[in-house]
């Protein structure tokens, strides 16, 4: 069984030991030494040919400069800080810290399949417009009732709506959806 060989390119050794307690243990994933900065990173990702870069986004200006020496690599960004949505645009794929195991674990399997052209299998993360109009009324404070009210919807719809949009960024509380609707600028 060919493993998925992993790079860790963040500065913060809590952050790198959480993400490798994490990553550790799946059968499928090989942990490379993490890259606690950017110096001699590019001999690093010709040396050890990784399949996936997961990277602080703060640390380098484009994502394709990794595609450069590492081609095969898919690169994901990192995020526990505010970065501009377009700048993450050019990411593979995004992990948020605040996301559980599960979601972080699918997020890297997914661009792994991505990157292989397996695309067959990979879940869409992303918001429908009606999502992010429930997500915004959400972290407003409103009520399921009142965001059924305020949409013209039903509160089962309401509802259905909230559980897809828990398990596409992997929050579940109240306070997270307010702060990733933040980071995300749909609301100020």
């Amino acid at each position: 069984m060919t493993r998925t060989r992993i790079l860790i390119v963040e500065p913060s050794e809590v952050i790198v030991e959480g993400l490798q307690a994490i990553l550790a243990n799946q059968p499928g994933f090989h942990l490379l030494d993490a890259a606690y900065s950017t110096e001699r990173l590019t001999e690093r990702l010709i040396a050890s040919r990784p399949d996936v870069v997961i990277v602080n986004p703060t640390l380098i200006d484009q994502p394709s400069a990794f595609h450069d020496e590492a081609p095969q690599a898919a690169v994901v960004a990192l995020v526990y800080q505010y970065v501009e949505q377009q700048r993450l645009r050019a990411y593979d794929a995004i992990i948020d810290i605040r996301q559980g195991r599960s979601a972080i674990l699918e997020t890297v399997t997914a661009a792994t399949r991505r990157q292989q052209g397996d695309t067959a299998e990979t879940p869409n993360y992303e918001l429908s417009r009606r999502e992010t109009d429930v997500l915004v009324l959400v972290a407003k404070g409103l009520t399921n009732k009142e965001i059924a009210d305020s949409l013209n919807v039903s509160v089962h719809t309401v509802i259905s709506h909230r559980k897809n949009i828990m398990h596409k960024t992997g929050i579940k509380s109240v306070a997270g959806l307010t702060v990733y609707a933040m980071l995300n600028n749909l609301i100020e």
